[in-house]
């Protein structure tokens, strides 16, 4: 063993060590290795930085951005919320749909996106259905672990063994290779969990959030039941008409919420202002506040149509329609005021649908409802303009619901973003560009048309995952030029020694799987990436079966909730303790390698012809 090998493997069991004790920061352990390394004279400063010009970190960068836009447009969020309408209150659906869906997303973004996406989601369907948390965070942290097998784009580990795999002289990847293995983990992974979910202690469900919810206040204020859809049908007498001439508040008692306009993709919902004209095919969505008003006598007199609502108080519209709590402080220029005179509407662009003096809601809010020091409004109305609200001095904001952490900043780009991914997926497919330009050029046009922004785009990258590949990736090559990896390749043939092909893949998988222990599954596939291919060659068989099974079993990191980001942000909502994920892990961990073992070498023969 060389004194250079030997700086090498010291430099490496340092990191494994500071990777464990998580002491320092991974991505500061990474750049203390770009340091060590051109220091000690193993590697030149050109080779230990090669990293920062590697195809593949440009391109997660880039696939970072693109699970963003779809974050931000709402397709992920309304995969969830199809999620619960479909699975209803069943645990047993809501666990097949749950790791359906976030397989699938999975398969295109981040897997830690995705959890983070779908963990308030689950807590809300918990509480709903009154279900333990801890019974929905692990299938939830384990499906995103298999949706890193799904797709080449999936996670980083398998774009890492791809790129290797093209340095080496070889053709790399496809798309979907890795599909075959995904869908068949995930199947018998469901099949898993729906049995292993009576091993997870029923913990009670976790704490609602302190922020009230559109619901409480639908119920505290007495809003339910003045909730209507009316259209305006063709000949409506409201057709051509002016907001502020109709002054439907003053006439009937009637706060206009928002108006449902035809548009290119659908329907959108437009403010409703003192100028606005309404047309044949608008549906208005009114709060009916005043008392004794007849609905079916007022549209037969003037032309409208009841439409159905699927949410209460049109929470079904809470992406597009706010609720907030204001105060009135005392000294405010609108004491004294009445709603009418002080031009509320007109001036915040919101309306008053309910009003609490003393503690005590007071009833019906007219327009010429007389304002106090103290008084708490309920007022309604896009979430842009209760925004504007911080600034107000006349107008403090008390609370706001917790719908507004859900918000989507780009909902109307919804089909756009689908539509890109969907190009950006063909071109990987087809291979018409390199993968790098067809992630780009999504990118661009995700840009383009609206779907994510400068400042998202950069704040959504993860910076730490990508400097901890940079900072890796010289390991490989220094463990390559010191024939660190040829040892490690003899010594795991000395191992096998004349076993059968399939207990070679084994051994990999083993190895890669308790590296995986100690360090990110990025580095795990960093590190054994180059051993697989050296025990190819020493045992003269393809190296696509062994880097494959490197892949899967870089993503099976499910045995301890420092294995993956993934695990670690479901540890606290879901109540686990570290040995959870060990129990449970396990099997998830054997029906990977039983997967690999029987699938690889069928797809990926160790012979091609």
């Amino acid at each position: 063993m060389s004194t250079d090998l030997c700086i090498v493997l010291a430099a490496l069991g340092a990191a494994v060590a500071m990777f464990a004790l998580n002491r320092p920061r991974m991505d500061v352990v990474a750049i203390l290795a770009l340091v060590v390394l051109p220091l000690s004279g193993v590697l030149t400063l050109e080779e230990t930085l090669a990293g920062f010009s590697d195809p593949n970190v440009i391109l997660i960068a880039a696939l970072f951005v693109l699970g963003e836009a779809l974050v931000r447009t709402g397709v992920a969020q309304g995969t969830g919320d199809l999620l619960v309408r479909h699975a209803g209150a069943s645990e047993t659906r809501l666990i097949v749909f749950l790791m359906a869906a976030v397989a699938g997303i999975g398969a295109f973004m981040s897997s830690t996106g995705v959890v983070a996406i779908f963990l308030p989601i689950v807590l809300r369907i918990a509480a709903q259905i009154g279900a333990a948390p801890g019974r929905l965070m692990m299938p939830l942290s384990a499906a995103a672990l298999i949706s890193g097998m799904m797709t080449l784009v999936a996670t980083a580990p398998n774009l890492v063994l791809d790129g290797l795999m093209r340095r080496e002289g070889f053709q790399g990847f496809g798309f979907f290779d890795f599909t075959p293995f995904g869908l068949a983990i995930l199947i018998l992974g469901i099949g898993y969990m729906l049995i292993a979910r009576r091993w997870l202690a029923a913990r009670a469900p976790a704490a609602r959030s302190a922020r009230p919810r559109l619901a409480d206040w639908i119920a505290s204020y007495g809003l339910a039941g003045r909730e209507f859809r009316l259209h305006l049908a063709p000949g409506s007498g409201f057709a051509g008409q002016r907001l502020d001439q109709l002054d439907l508040r003053a006439t009937a008692g009637i706060n206009i919420l928002g108006i449902e306009r035809a548009a290119p993709y659908g329907r959108r919902l437009i403010q409703p202002r003192a100028e606005t004209v309404l047309q044949p095919g608008d549906t208005l969505l009114l709060d009916m506040f005043g008392p004794g008003l007849d609905i079916g006598d007022f549209c037969r007199r003037h032309g409208l149509q009841r439409r159905p609502i699927s949410g209460r108080y049109f929470t079904d519209q809470a992406q597009d329609i706010g609720m907030a709590e204001l105060i009135v402080p005392p000294g405010s220029a609108l004491v004294g005021r009445s709603l009418a005179q002080s031009q509320f509407r007109s001036v915040h662009g919101l309306a008053v649908v309910g009003l609490r003096r003393d503690s005590a809601p007071l009833g019906d809010v007219d327009a010429q409802t007389v304002l106090r020091g103290g008084d708490v409004l309920l007022a309604v109305g896009p979430w842009a303009r209760i925004r504007r609200l911080q600034h107000q001095r006349d107008l403090v904001v008390l609370a706001l619901p917790g719908e507004v952490d859900d918000l989507l900043e780009a909902p109307a780009r919804a089909l756009p973003a689908i539509a890109i991914l969907l190009l950006v997926v063909a071109l990987m497919i087809t291979g018409i560009v390199p993968n790098v330009l067809a992630a780009l050029i999504g990118c661009l046009l995700m840009g383009l048309f609206g779907c994510v922004d400068m400042p998202a785009a950069y704040r959504s990258i993860h910076w730490q995952s990508l400097v901890l590949i940079i900072g890796m990736l010289p390991f490989s090559l220094a463990l390559q030029k010191t024939g660190g990896v040829d040892l490690a390749a003899e010594a795991l043939r000395g191992l096998i020694g004349e076993a059968a092909p399939r207990l070679a893949l084994a051994v990999l998988f083993l190895a890669t799987t308790l590296l995986g222990l100690f360090i990110s599954n990025t580095a795990t596939a960093v590190l054994m990436g180059p051993i697989a291919l050296a025990l190819a060659a020493e045992l003269g068989l393809s190296p696509y079966p062994f880097a494959m099974t490197v892949a899967l079993a870089a993503s099976a990191a499910f045995l301890t909730p420092v294995s993956s980001p993934v695990n670690t942000l479901v540890v606290g909502p879901g109540g686990y303790r570290f040995w959870d994920f060990t129990r449970i892990g396990l099997p998830l961990v054997g029906i990977v390698l039983a997967v690999a073992l029987v699938l690889v070498p069928v797809i990926f023969p160790f012979h091609p012809a």
